[in-house]
């Protein structure tokens, strides 16, 4: 990426935050730490079953559905334009391929998306995302490239200690582009404003600002496929596609938060002590 884009890249996250209007509530207070730029993307999503995901989701969220079916998607992107916030991206440590597998959840009263894993080609990415965010990331040797419209992505998780996972896709867009409408399928599987991640027995959360989503349908052909953790297994039907060529991202830090369930604990604590 020539100096110029890195320029432009960081002016386009910042400038994302001029565009509020859509968003579930409002721009949390406080100052952005992260930029990011996403391309390239494909959201791949499969229906499973909401009991296979539970085991896998910690019980002070809930999961979140669309018409009561439970969703696992798989989105493999290159990211660009990493960057603190006062600060321009730095070549190389600003590009690398990632993957994630996600599902979506709420705490009861903000809905976002909870990693189940996260897969980067960038050692430098992996360890600063696990320390400052406590995301469940991997090292991984990885690939994306364009040939003709074909996005051509390819992962293989190298990570000590760690099953071998590998994911292997060819992907392009097929449509035109559109913005979801508040209430479809596409809103609820894309437009998400948090993030979830939960240690130590101790729920946390990220705010995220992005324009809303400039989506298309997409056409992909998985050639290889392990990324999904058990008990979960992929239905037999082929995954809702949609591509996204671009997104401008800026991330808030990674802050503890009472769910709605530890709240009600703590209102039927305060209202025996009232009653005592």
């Amino acid at each position: 990426m020539n100096p110029l884009e890195l320029i432009r890249a960081s002016a386009r996250q910042s400038n994302s935050l001029s565009v509020v209007a859509h968003r579930p509530w409002p721009v949390p207070p406080g100052r952005w730490l992260m930029g990011q730029t996403w391309r390239d993307l494909l959201f791949a999503h499969w229906r499973v079953p909401e009991t296979a995901l539970r085991a896998l989701v910690p019980d002070v969220l809930e999961l979140d559905t669309h018409e009561g079916e439970a969703f696992l998607g798989i989105t493999p992107f290159r990211l660009t334009g990493l960057r603190l916030r006062g600060m321009l991206p730095v070549p190389p440590a600003s590009e690398f391929p990632e993957l994630n597998v996600r599902t979506y959840v709420t705490d009861g009263s903000k809905p976002g998306i909870f990693f189940l894993s996260l897969d980067a080609g960038s050692s430098f990415a992996v360890a600063a995302a696990r320390r400052f965010y406590r995301l469940p990331y991997f090292r991984a040797k990885m690939s994306a490239r364009r040939r003709g419209s074909h996005i051509l992505f390819a992962s293989m998780r190298v990570e000590p200690g760690s099953h071998p996972r590998a994911y292997r896709a060819r992907y392009r867009p097929a449509g035109a582009v559109f913005n979801a409408d508040p209430g479809t399928l596409e809103h609820f599987l894309a437009e998400r404003y948090c993030l979830y991640t939960w240690e130590a027995r101790r729920l946390y959360r990220a705010e995220i600002h992005h324009p809303p989503w400039l989506l298309q349908l997409a056409e992909a052909k998985i050639e290889e496929n392990t990324m999904v953790p058990r008990p979960v297994a992929l239905p037999d039907a082929p995954p809702l596609l949609h591509y996204a060529a671009r997104q401008d991202v800026v991330v808030w830090p990674l802050e503890p938060v009472a769910s709605a369930r530890d709240a009600d604990r703590v209102a039927h604590a305060a209202a025996e002590v009232e009653d005592s």
